[in-house]
């Protein structure tokens, strides 16, 4: 077996490169990320689900000329599906239901070589910008175990971060790529809506604002699986604009001198922002001024406090259509039991809202794009930070005993309506909110936008900064990326853990 410091010392097509040589065989590759598993796993909580064996019969098949040719690999456990195999969702009705089929998205993965060793961990359906899902358990930053690696992709960041794979997957409905990227100190892309698959069973998840793709530590990794998987498949409601030749080719070239304005202004919900994280905002746009790009304080002209609210309407009818199909899957009855209370208590208010209610929803949230591409036109990128606080200490983010006590009593009377006349819901929202004032906008809009890890805290915790680009402008943010990470390389910065 590779020895555990050559196996982390490699990214994703360095390690393809290796089997390709034949230095080092797929199987090899996968008992190495198997160990690590192993070893860390105690302290971290990211994989919820191993299949080593399944993974070491499918590495002796790999094609040895895929891009990643027997990299081990990690699936966020919401969304990608595996055919015969539970996509668990962090809910208990699904630990043990097969899914029919593998997801196009996860088909492409393995076309590209790569070699699905575990499931990663989520919070319940995805629901919150921190991963400490009841039936598994809270996962752990290798930074510091006693805080956050972000959600909802939090078990992703952590295994990549612990270099247990040198990629793993991620799907972003208001920043879960980009939230654990940053609290893990890696390189985290939301691709432009409709760039990636998201059938065969899905048309668009949360009304188009989901975006599926991977979390690495070298952004030549994410363009290169963004090559092997990007490009919508049949049926697919909207399609990105026309794609580069590669992606992998773009970070050859220069970004060229760009207006980018940067802002710590939040832009959903409200509330303070950490100055560690507008230190390594400021940072970023020092540098960037050095490369000869033009920089200007500016966000866009957008009511932030509208925006949450009305995409808090829309995640609250997505989560109750959650549960409705999770019951189904399950063969059972949706009921309370089946879920934590805080997600059936959000469903419970989605079934509350009426038709009128969500469709003016957004339509609000659609003409807040409209602003938002007009500042586009101004200005070729937006810096800001990727969160408005460094990694939260776990449970920082849980309901209070009274709001725990207001649920109980929801739920009880079944009656999401009430959540609204005592005030629960709005409250815990806008903590979460606060945490995550930046990044949901662009699912909204559907732009592409990064999480850059360019700043360490005196205390030793990664601070990312966000970049935003103009629709389906993927590889200029790509080749931004690029040049920063050879100012600043981030990769050799490993956690204690």
């Amino acid at each position: 077996m590779i020895a555990f410091d050559d196996y982390a010392r490699h990214d994703g097509l360095g390690l393809a490169d290796l089997v390709r040589r034949g230095e080092v065989s797929a199987v090899e590759l996968l008992d190495a990320a198997a160990a690590r598993t192993e070893a860390v796993e105690p302290a971290l909580g990211a994989v919820v689900r191993r299949r080593f064996e399944r993974a070491r019969e499918e590495a002796q098949r790999i094609d040895r000329d895929a891009p990643f040719a027997g990299v081990p690999f990690l699936v966020k456990d919401l969304l990608g599906t595996l055919q015969g195999e539970p996509t668990g969702a962090g809910n208990r009705l699904l630990q043990r239901v097969p899914m029919p089929r593998d997801s196009e998205l996860v088909r492409r993965w393995r076309a590209a070589g790569l070699v699905i060793a575990g499931r990663t961990a989520t919070p319940e359906f995805g629901l919150l910008p921190v991963t400490e899902p009841q039936i598994h358990g809270p996962t752990r930053n290798p930074w510091s175990p006693g805080r956050t690696p972000g959600g909802s992709s939090g078990g992703s960041a952590a295994a990549v971060a612990a270099r247990i794979v040198p990629l793993a997957s991620g799907g972003d409905g208001g920043g879960s790529i980009r939230m654990p990227a940053s609290c893990c100190g890696l390189f985290g892309l939301k691709p432009t809506r409709g760039l990636m698959p998201t059938g065969p069973d899905a048309g668009e998840h949360w009304r188009g604002f989901v975006s599926e793709h991977v979390i690495t530590r070298s952004v030549r990794d994410s363009a290169a699986a963004l090559d092997a998987t990007a490009g919508s498949d049949p049926g697919a409601p909207c399609a990105a604009p026309p794609r580069p030749g590669s992606f992998l080719a773009e970070l050859g070239r220069e970004p060229g001198r760009l207006r980018i304005a940067f802002s710590a202004r939040p832009l959903f919900g409200h509330g303070p922002v950490h100055a560690d994280c507008s230190a390594a905002m400021r940072r970023a746009a020092g540098l960037l001024a050095t490369f000869g790009h033009e920089l200007e304080e500016a966000a866009p002209p957008v009511d932030a406090q509208a925006c949450a609210l009305d995409f808090m309407t829309i995640v609250a009818v997505e989560t109750r259509v959650s549960i409705e199909q999770a019951a189904r899957l399950a063969g059972v009855a949706p009921k309370a039991d089946g879920f934590e209370a805080e997600t059936w208590a959000v469903g419970l208010l989605g079934r509350a809202i009426s038709a009128p209610e969500y469709s003016a929803a957004i339509a609000r949230l659609q003409l807040a794009a409209r602003q938002v591409a007009l500042f586009f036109e101004q200005h070729d990128l937006l810096l800001t930070p990727t969160l408005a606080a460094p990694p939260l200490p776990i449970g920082a983010l849980a309901p209070s005993a009274a709001e725990r006590g207001a649920i109980a009593v929801v739920n009880a009377l079944g009656a999401g309506g009430l959540l609204r006349a005592l005030k629960v819901i709005e409250p815990m929202a806008a903590k979460t909110f606060a945490f995550m004032p930046y990044t949901a906008l662009f699912n909204v809009t559907g732009q592409p936008a990064m999480s850059v890890p360019l700043h360490w805290n005196a205390e030793g915790l990664p601070v990312g900064v966000q970049f935003v680009g103009r629709f389906g402008e993927d590889a200029l943010l790509l080749r931004l990326a690029a040049q920063l990470e050879a100012e600043l390389p981030w990769f050799d910065r490993v956690p204690s853990l």
